[in-house]
């Protein structure tokens, strides 16, 4: 798909992730065992054919860089187009954008140079596994000024979370599919669509928009732009409706539950069956069941060792999880390691964590006990 571009936008520290992002970006987050969320996004646009793609970076992004590198694990390390790193310039001084529109408008010659009619524009904290063809060609049809995509909104499985800061949109869409209001993180949701933060504009018009915005002191796309175009008519927004496996990742309780979901069968086909997902590699040995180790219904990566009994958890590279041990509905991130007897039931632990032996931690499925990056407990 030569005519369009990929962008993805990460958000800055997201305090109500806590721990997590406090050393990295919401968009480098680890999930599924071995992946990264940038993965998905960023899988999903060269599955579609896009060629060009770049990350709009700021806060804690060095953790992001060291995982994208040149782009060659997404076969982007090319000599034209390619992946492009586009770390904060200017922001509000503490290595942040006020917004989006912040960020395209001091990256506005890599816009400029990009040669593609159409940008891809993706928020960083959203996972699916998505091809865009059938999306931009109903675009073209349309003859729509922005196209975005949006998913069912479940309060099942929607996080009411008042710690979210994450903005979340909500969309009337009519019979014929054109958007005509837009709500706001509203307290009583009105519309059954969720804005899925993906959206398809036109280059010169994403360009002009942010340059208009700026000038007027205003930073968000969705709320700024978008919401008072569409209710005044000023612009034609057409919605495209996603129907796999969608959830946007803003809080603990999200992460820990996305996590969770990849348990069932049924969400790793949606998530893994069609589409591959690419990340960097990294080369371990298969994991290793000594004896007395009892596994049930989990995800274990490459390169565990495990001796004691783990129930309905994730477990990322390198955990070690020794006699005795009892983890139940966790996730262990990179390199951890569990010492004899210990006790972990609803858990989150970062990378490099270690638990001495005889611990015991046990968390609510609503509010799991996070434990941070480098941390001897």
């Amino acid at each position: 798909m030569k005519d369009v571009m990929g962008i993805i936008y990460t958000s800055r520290e997201e305090l109500s992730l806590r721990e997590l992002t406090s050393k990295r970006s919401v968009a480098a987050l680890p999930v599924a065992a071995r992946y990264r969320l940038v993965d998905f996004l960023i899988s999903s646009m060269v599955n579609s054919g896009i060629r060009n793609v770049g990350v709009l970076m700021q806060g804690n992004y060095h953790s992001l860089m060291d995982h994208l590198k040149t782009g060659k694990a997404w076969d982007l390390h090319t000599r034209n187009n390619g992946l492009f790193l586009l770390p904060v310039f200017g922001g509000d001084g503490n290595g942040a954008y006020a917004g989006i529109l912040d960020a395209l408008r001091a990256n506005v010659d890599y816009l400029r140079r990009s040669q593609q009619e159409l940008v891809l524009l993706c928020g960083g904290s959203t996972i699916f596994n998505a091809r865009f063809d059938d999306m931009i060609q109903r675009h073209a049809d349309s003859g729509a000024d922005v196209t975005v995509m949006y998913t069912r909104y479940d309060p099942l499985t929607f996080d009411h979370s008042s710690s979210a800061s994450t903005a979340r949109s909500f969309l009337s869409v009519n019979a014929d599919g054109w958007v005509n209001d837009i709500e706001i993180n509203p307290n009583a949701v009105s519309y059954p669509n969720m804005f899925a933060d993906v959206v398809i504009i036109k280059r010169t018009l994403l360009m002009h928009l942010a340059d208009q915005a700026l000038s007027h002191g205003q930073h968000d796309l969705m709320r700024d732009i978008l919401q008072g175009y569409v209710r005044n008519g000023m612009m034609r927004v057409k919605g495209y409706e996603f129907k796999g496996y969608c959830r946007q990742i803003s809080t603990i309780k999200a992460y820990y539950r996305v996590n969770m979901d990849l348990l069932d069968p049924a969400v790793r086909h949606e998530l893994f069956g069609a589409n591959p997902v690419y990340t960097k590699t990294r080369d371990e040995a298969p994991a290793r069941y000594l004896p007395g180790a009892q596994v049930v219904n989990s995800l274990v990566a490459d390169g565990c060792i495990i001796e004691g009994t783990v129930e309905d958890c994730v477990l990322f590279r390198g955990v070690r999880v020794a006699r005795g041990a009892h983890i139940r509905g966790s996730i262990l991130m990179q390199d951890c390691d569990i010492g004899e007897k210990v006790e972990l039931e609803n858990t989150i632990l970062d990378k490099n964590v270690t638990m001495l032996s005889g611990k015991r931690l046990i968390g609510e499925k609503q509010y799991p006990i996070v434990v941070g990056k480098n941390v001897t407990l």
